[in-house]
C-alpha cells in the first residue's frame, strides 16, 4: 500500500460514571485516534495511552508527538512496501512507546484487511464468534455504593466482576461482595501496582474469598517480586503491567511470577505481537484474557476480534459501550446474556460516526508523506 496522508484526531468524550483506581481517577477519556488513508482502504486504530503517565509512562500528548514526528516519517519511507508486518521493523529503531507504534500499526493493519476483504479476528485466528464479558468495577468511598454497583452489573448480564483494590480498600470490599453476592460469583481483584513485597501476608489474606486471580499487585518491574508473592499466596498471580512483550512473557513465566497474563494490545504494541503472547502462554499452559484501557468502539471492536483466539478462555474486560459511554464514536456494541459478538466486517470491524466524531473532536492533524 501507498499512505497518502495520515490523520491524527484527538476527541474528548465523557465517561457515565467516574472510573477510580489505585492510581487515579478518571472522569472523561482524552482519545488519540489514527487514520491512516492508503491508495486501497483507510484504517482506523485507536492509542490506549491515558491523559497523564500513570498507567504507564505513555500519555497522551506524547503519544500524538511521537507519532507525527518520530514514527510516521519511517513509515512513510517504506514508500509501497508498505504492509503490516513490516511495521514493527520500521518502528523498532524508536525505543518503547508501545501505545503508539501499536495504534500505527493497527491503522495499517486495518486499512490493509478492508482493502483485501478479511475481518481482523479471521486474520489473527480467532476461532470463536463472541466473547465472554466481564466488567471492571472502580473503587467507591463506601462499601454499600460499590454492592449497589455490582448489582447492577450483574443484572445487566456480566459474568465476572473485576473490583479495583489499592491499600485501605481491599479485604473488607471484598468480603462484602463475596458474602453479598455468593460463592459462584466470578470475582477477582486489580491492584495496578498498589503494594509492595512488604504487603505479602496481607495480600495473602485474599487467598479465603476463592478470587480467580489477584492483577498486578507489585511495581512493574518487580517480576522477582512476584514470584515471591507466589509463593506466599494460594490466589493465581496475573501479570498486565510488567508484560510488554512475548519476551517478557516467557521470562514471567519461566520465573514463575505468574499463573495468568492479561494481554492488552496497546501494552504489548498491536494486535500481532499480543497473538505471539498468546500463542506462548497457550503452549505454556497459561490462561490469558483481555484486559482494557477504556477504549471506544474503535478499540474494543478490535479487542474482540482478539479475544476470539483459542487461548482467551477467561472473561475479558471487554464491556458494552454503555458501561463506559452515554455515546460511543461507533454504533454501540452489545451484550447478550453476558456476551459480545466477534465483528465480521473486514477490518477492525469498527469505525466512527461521522457526526459523533465531529462533536466530539477537540482537534486534528493531517501528516502526509
Amino acid at each position: 500500500m501507498n499512505i497518502d496522508a495520515v490523520e491524527l484526531r484527538r476527541v474528548a468524550i465523557p465517561l457515565v460514571t467516574p472510573f477510580r483506581t489505585s492510581f487515579g481517577t478518571q472522569t472523561a477519556r482524552d482519545v488519540l485516534l489514527v487514520r491512516v488513508i492508503t491508495d486501497r482502504a483507510e484504517g482506523w486504530a485507536e492509542c490506549g495511552a491515558l491523559s497523564h503517565p500513570v498507567y504507564s509512562s505513555e500519555y497522551t500528548d506524547g503519544a500524538e508527538h511521537l507519532i507525527a514526528d518520530e514514527l510516521l516519517p519511517r513509515l512513510f519511507a517504506a514508500g509501497d512496501r508498505l504492509n503490516a508486518d513490516l511495521v514493527a521493523q520500521l518502528l523498532e529503531p524508536v525505543r518503547g512507546h508501545r501505545m503508539a507504534k501499536s495504534a500505527v500499526e493497527t491503522a495499517v493493519l486495518d486499512a490493509q484487511l478492508k482493502a483485501a476483504g478479511v475481518p481482523l479476528g479471521s486474520h489473527l485466528g480467532a476461532t470463536a464468534t463472541h466473547v465472554v464479558s466481564g466488567v471492571s468495577v472502580s473503587i467507591y468511598d463506601e462499601v454499600p455504593q460499590l454492592l449497589d454497583a455490582v448489582s447492577g452489573y450483574l443484572e445487566s448480564g456480566y459474568r465476572r466482576i473485576k473490583l479495583k483494590i489499592e491499600p485501605g480498600w481491599d479485604l473488607e470490599p471484598v468480603a462484602a461482595v463475596r458474602d453479598r453476592f455468593g460463592s459462584g460469583l466470578l470475582l477477582q481483584v486489580d491492584a495496578n501496582s498498589a503494594y509492595t513485597r512488604a504487603d505479602a501476608r496481607h495480600l495473602a489474606r485474599l487467598d479465603e474469598f476463592g478470587l480467580l486471580m489477584i492483577e498486578q499487585p507489585l511495581d512493574e518491574e518487580d517480576v522477582a517480586g512476584h514470584a515471591e508473592l507466589a509463593r506466599v499466596v494460594r490466589t493465581p498471580i496475573c501479570l498486565d503491567e510488567s508484560v510488554v512483550s512475548a519476551r517478557s512473557a516467557y521470562e514471567a513465566i519461566r520465573t514463575g511470577a505468574c499463573a495468568i497474563i492479561n494481554i492488552k494490545p496497546g501494552r504489548v504494541g498491536g494486535y500481532l505481537e499480543a497473538r505471539r503472547v498468546h500463542d506462548l502462554c497457550t503452549a505454556a499452559g497459561i490462561p490469558v484474557w483481555v484486559g482494557g484501557m477504556l477504549e471506544t468502539g474503535i478499540g474494543r471492536a478490535a479487542n474482540l476480534a482478539l479475544g476470539g483466539l483459542p487461548g482467551f478462555t477467561l472473561p475479558s474486560d471487554i464491556s458494552a459501550s454503555d458501561r463506559y459511554f452515554a455515546q460511543d464514536l461507533t454504533e454501540p456494541i452489545r451484550m447478550v446474556d453476558g456476551r459480545i459478538e466477534i465483528p465480521t466486517a473486514p477490518g477492525i470491524g469498527g469505525a466512527p460516526i461521522p457526526d459523533v466524531l465531529e462533536q466530539l473532536t477537540v482537534s486534528r492533524q493531517v501528516v502526509k508523506p
